[in-house]
């Protein structure tokens, strides 16, 4: 039987759900007041990084890998922004990475093991767009969706050979930042009014259960809840 592409969505998004937004402190009381915790602040859309070729080509890759169904595609739910304003901070220095030399190839056990994701992500996107003209083809965005497809497979496995970087290193990285941006909390950019998390009918970062603990068997769909405290009608 096959699985559909919202259904694997579905079966990854709790590792998503873990964003790559550096670790913040949440204090409060107890009890518990509404308003008395401390959030992380809301995205910001000025704090950017992409060219506007880097955004062209992220958009066009993002979206074929959650490309529009029934739901909204990756750059329909602020995937793109979610990336540009991750790369623009802390995680695109790579603050959390041991970025001093000698570099050499690592394990797969042993994590990520390239340049600051910043780097990576602008690198990446030239070699592969130089690459394109060099054969003669047109640009990324240009493709059509079946030409795109073969770009992104051929990265995923490793048979391209970029200029500067690794090229399934950066595919990996990207598919990563992609469903991180889906399914994470709208606070950093991404799941624009909680679309994803409607989809897999995840509640979000409510505080309280006990309304909903005697519910006789039966379904409890509830509305989602921004770790920001903003619940969408």
């Amino acid at each position: 039987m096959q699985m559909s592409r919202r259904a694997f969505l579905a079966g990854v998004s709790t590792f998503a759900l873990t964003a790559a937004a550096s670790a913040r402190e949440y204090r409060g009381g107890i009890p518990w007041h509404p308003g008395a915790s401390l959030p992380p602040p809301a995205f910001d859309p000025d704090d950017v990084y992409f060219t506007a070729e880097e955004r062209a080509f992220v958009t066009a890759a993002v979206d074929r890998l959650i490309p529009a169904d029934d739901f909204p595609s990756a750059s329909e739910l602020g995937v793109v922004d979610f990336i540009d304003h991750q790369l623009a901070g802390a995680y695109g220095r790579g603050d959390i990475y041991y970025m001093q030399g000698p570099f050499r190839d690592g394990l797969a056990t042993q994590g990520y093991q390239a340049q600051a994701p910043a780097l990576l992500y602008r690198q990446a996107i030239a070699d592969i767009r130089q690459g394109l003209a060099d054969a003669g083809q047109p640009d990324f965005v240009e493709l059509g969706p079946e030409e795109q497809d073969l770009v992104l497979t051929r990265l995923s496995e490793g048979r391209e050979t970029l200029a500067h970087t690794d090229a399934k290193t950066f595919f990996d990285t990207l598919w990563q930042n992609t469903q991180e941006g889906y399914f994470g909390d709208p606070v950093y950019g991404g799941n624009r009014n909680m679309e994803a998390w409607r989809m897999i009918n995840f509640p979000g970062a409510r505080y309280d259960y006990r309304p909903w603990i005697d519910h006789g068997g039966e379904a409890v769909i509830l509305e989602p809840v921004s770790v920001g405290g903003r619940m969408v009608p």
